[in-house]
């Protein structure tokens, strides 16, 4: 088993206390996606029933709901007689999920923020930054996803946060794909804080191109990793 994956399920020991007396399918998925979106599981890894079983304190019939809501968000897959994996995601997989970020974080950077909405903002673009300079990228991964997720909250919808955080799961995954995970965070730590300045300035219109922009960007670099001549 691979060492990085040893250790990110050792990790779910710490996770126990989130589950309460009274263990959910659901907040097992939460726990799992959490670390899918920390970059922890990444794709094609195998999730061993009996290790997370034993590191949560959960039954198998309550990890295997678990496993099939986080199937049927596509980020795990059952293979016949192998059992569940980490899904490898397409670049049509890519392109989808950026329209969908379009449309959601287009809508958000137009609306008026909110004082708590923006501290959360501010708050992952500084972790990214800080991140950026002890040359940690798997974190500046995380507060990236964060700072996206942020920004998907102006909407004030529930529903929308819980769709940009599935959706942001997913997208961690694809970040996987990039060889050289700093040449491909790098340029967006200084765009966020341009993105925020904008967003805290009251222009959304600007915000709005910016990001179209900012989102075009990401999409391509992506979407040429997954080129088969690579």
């Amino acid at each position: 088993m691979d060492e990085a994956l040893v250790d990110a399920l050792g990790d779910l020991v710490r996770d126990r206390s989130r589950l309460g007396r009274s263990s959910t399918a659901e907040r097992v998925a939460d726990i799992l996606r959490d670390r899918i979106i920390e970059g922890m599981f990444k794709p094609g890894d195998r999730l061993s029933e009996e290790t997370i079983c034993e590191r949560l304190e959960v039954s198998r019939n309550t990890l295997r709901e678990a496993f099939r809501l986080l199937s049927h968000e596509r980020l795990l897959e059952h293979r016949l007689n192998r059992g569940v994996f980490v899904r490898i995601l397409s670049a049509a997989d890519v392109a989808d999920l950026y329209q969908v970020r379009r449309v959601l974080e287009g809508a958000a950077v137009r609306r008026k923020p909110t004082g708590q909405a923006l501290a959360v903002i501010r708050e992952a673009v500084g972790d990214a930054e800080r991140a950026a300079a002890d040359d940690d990228w798997q974190s500046v991964g995380t507060a990236n996803i964060r700072f996206h997720q942020a920004l998907v909250t102006l909407n004030d919808s529930p529903r929308l946060d819980e769709a940009m955080r599935q959706l942001l799961a997913e997208l961690r995954l694809v970040f996987h794909v990039m060889e050289n995970p700093r040449a491909f965070h790098e340029p967006f730590v200084a765009r966020n804080r341009e993105l925020l300045d904008l967003i805290e300035a009251g222009e959304p219109d600007r915000a709005a191109a910016f990001l179209d922009a900012y989102l075009d960007d990401a999409e391509q670099l992506l979407i040429h990793a997954y080129e088969p001549t690579r």
